[in-house]
């Protein structure tokens, strides 16, 4: 033994060689924390004492390093820039270390390789990459860049214009891409890469192959004269920042921090990507981002509870092949669950598969999928128009139409035809849950499931606990909708649930405003330009005109003090006028295929005629004005959430809205919107609005949390 740590091991194998194994302690990943860093360096030091001739490096996980630990990083990032470029170097010290050692360095990557995990592998000489393998540095998605010299390494490995891409996108690449950019030197079958690489090590090892001219070009400066460099970075930074946009800052900056080391070798160049780093690691935007991945972390590990005493699903049903019905039938199929689609009648069943079966060409088109797939998730979907093997379901799900009385009929038919044990769940928006489960049987077996559409692409799932819901319902459902792939998020009964309760006091503001005067294009392009991936008058095009009216109506009669409108609204002139949205081709927007079949929105005089019919006043509205408007009561609903206990936590609620609706993820979510400002702040600009009425209203709570200045946040 030459090395035994807690997470890294280095042995002696035959021929004077090492193999250096990473096995994180406790856990089932990989990933570089202080301890495994510090590990790295006394290896590196041992290592280099025992007078190898060369090094394998491998995993005792099923991935290698997922990257670094992200936990670790609010307390490290609460420094000051230069504090944080100090421990940067320090880590890059070690790494550049490893990479000096006086032989060759082989890595076998068996499983997921990303970010800190990468940067290791490209401090090896050579690269060995499973078939299973994926590889990437994925940093941007929080706000950063690589900062254990993943910008310098793989710029020169690769070159700029492939590391640009790479880095800018924070894309995860398969076996294939890595090869053919030149990021590792040969893919092997999975089983085989350990013993591949201990041959590629013997080669090296024996002379037969100069890992020394390698390590030096990968040490150097950028191979680009001033003209080359000036083309690549400059074209680079242009189209990135229109894809990124300006709340993003992540990847523009990498591609300044690599254009300014291009010029000089590894360690100038490691300290000016150390500087750029630590730049990024001070934004709110990063701070927020990896804020929400933790929520994220934080929300798997709650659904994982809860999943704990679900029950087996094997055989899935629903019931309505609608577009919404044909969207769940695809993710359960897509994902292994085969499922039962039922309809009244094959106009229906054909709507579901048609729905189903254009999400599936899609990920063709997107090579997502390839021909075998479609055919094997098809043969998961069966239509019936019967319940004849309903007996065999494990959860069913209703999703027909939203009215209160039909699926009180559907779900109380359905339950006949369900052994006792299986689930009944309830895509219904709006409708209360223990209101539904009045008509059964068994309601402690009925839950809501709130999928969002489209189905496919939308990762939020509200399970929803009826007053007499078992934790075996919640839990089974949760795990079956992990098993779809979904985030899962639990809450209690009421009108529109976590993210349509909070949703309607955000159109609520926005039709004061229409009544006020404001302008719903401008409205729309200034909460585009705050974050928002569409405004509210397009949002609720997206949705349906007649989906929201219906789904306003439930929320004025649950919360007729804030909710109800005492005005007539432009929802309500549009729905009078059959301008639905993008469903019939109008509503604010007009709507028409373009030449690529996909819907194009186009102003519309005649929508702004409809909505100067509603308006009331003319007030001089600022853009924080309409920002302020907008935003105040959709925080205060979910400062109202989670002070009712529909949701859990504020990691629970921010994360809802922003897988369910969009809001802005650099923004952390509602409640982290607050902490933001701070609570005093916030309720002095809510005390500003009064005059509005209770949709601005603070909770008391809220205004003890301001004058003790409390955060939802630790």
């Amino acid at each position: 033994m030459i090395y035994q740590g807690k997470n890294i091991t280095v042995t002696s194998l035959a021929g004077d060689l090492a193999e250096l194994v990473f096995d994180l302690a406790g856990e089932s990943v990989n990933k570089f924390d202080q301890l495994t860093l510090a590990e790295l360096g006394a290896a590196t030091e041992h290592m280099r004492a025992a007078k190898l001739k060369g090094l394998l490096v491998t995993s005792a996980k099923q991935s290698f390093i997922v990257g670094a630990d992200i936990n670790e990083f609010q307390q490290w990032f609460e420094q000051d820039e230069a504090g944080i470029i100090v421990d940067v170097l320090k880590a890059n010290a070690i790494f550049s270390a490893f990479e000096d050692l006086p032989f060759p360095t082989v890595v076998a990557i068996n499983g997921i390789c990303l970010g800190g995990g990468m940067e290791m592998a490209l401090a090896c000489d050579y690269r060995l990459m499973s078939t299973q393998a994926k590889v990437g540095l994925p940093e941007v998605k929080l706000g950063l860049f690589p900062g254990f010299g993943g910008t310098v390494r793989l710029s020169r490995l690769i070159g700029a214009d492939n590391a640009i891409e790479w880095i800018a996108s924070g894309a995860e690449k398969n076996a294939a891409a890595a090869l053919s950019d030149g990021a590792v030197d040969a893919v092997i079958e999975h089983e085989q890469v350990k013993a591949e690489a201990l041959v590629l090590l013997h080669r090296v090892a024996s002379g037969e192959l100069d890992y020394l001219q390698r390590r030096q070009a990968k040490q150097g400066k950028l191979q680009l004269n001033p003209i080359e460099s000036m083309m690549v970075f400059e074209t680079a930074k242009g189209f990135v920042a229109a894809k990124a946009g300006k709340h993003y800052p992540a990847p523009v900056e990498a591609i300044k921090t690599m254009q300014k080391h291009a010029g000089f070798e590894r360690d100038k160049a490691l300290a000016i990507e150390a500087k750029g780093f630590a730049k990024m690691a001070k934004t709110a935007v990063a701070k927020n981002l990896i804020g929400l991945f933790l929520n994220d972390q934080k929300i798997k590990k709650i659904a994982k509870q809860h999943a704990k005493a679900a029950r087996d699903v094997k055989q899935a049903a629903v019931l309505g092949a609608g577009i919404m019905g044909g969207g769940i039938a695809y993710q359960s199929a897509y994902k292994g669950t085969s499922i039962l689609m039922k309809d009244i009648n094959e106009a229906g069943l054909q709507l579901g598969l048609d729905e189903a079966t254009n999400i599936l060409l899609a990920a063709v088109e997107r090579k997502r999928l390839d021909v075998r797939g479609v055919a094997q998730t098809l043969t998961r979907i069966r239509p019936t128009l019967s319940y004849g093997d309903f007996n065999q379901v494990d959860v069913c799900v209703e999703a027909v139409v939203e009215n209160v009385r039909v699926k009180k009929t559907v779900l109380a038919e359905a339950e006949t035809h369900l052994r006792p044990g299986a689930v009944l769940a309830s895509n219904t928006s709006t409708i209360s849950i223990t209101e539904l489960a009045s008509v059964l049987n068994r309601p402690e077996d009925f839950c809501g499931m709130h999928f969002f559409n489209p189905v496919n692409r939308m990762p939020l799932v509200e399970v929803i606990r009826g007053q007499k819901t078992s934790e075996a319902t919640i839990a089974t459902v949760v795990a079956y909708a992990q098993k779809m792939g979904k985030t899962p998020i639990v809450v209690n009964d009421c009108p529109g649930f976590l993210v349509n309760r909070i949703l309607f006091p955000y159109f609520g503001g926005f039709a004061g405003l229409l009544r006020d005067g404001a302008d719903f294009e401008r409205v729309d392009k200034l909460m585009e330009r705050f974050g928002w991936p569409m405004g509210p008058a397009y949002l609720m095009d997206v949705v349906g005109i007649d989906t929201g009216v219906h789904a306003q109506a439930v929320m004025a009669e649950g919360f007729p003090d804030r909710m109800q409108q005492d005005y007539r609204t432009a929802m309500d002139v549009m729905f009078e006028a059959e301008r639905y949205g993008q469903k019939n081709g109008s509503g604010f927007y007009q709507y028409a295929l373009d030449k690529k079949g996909k819907l194009k929105k186009t102003s519309d005089p005649s929508a702004h005629e409809l909505v100067a019919a509603v308006r009331l006043d003319q007030r001089e509205l600022s853009d924080d004005d309409i920002i302020h408007r907008l935003m105040l009561p959709m925080c205060l609903e979910t400062i109202r959430c989670l002070e009712d206990g529909i949701v859990a936590s504020a990691a629970e609620a921010d994360l809802g809205l922003i897988y369910g609706v969009g809001f802005p993820p650099f923004r952390g979510g509602a409640l982290k919107y607050v902490d933001d400002l701070g609570a005093a702040a916030f309720v002095a600009l809510c005390d500003r609005y009064q005059d509005l009425g209770k949709l601005y209203e603070p909770t008391q709570k809220l205004r003890e949390m301001a004058a003790n200045k409390q955060t939802f946040y630790a």
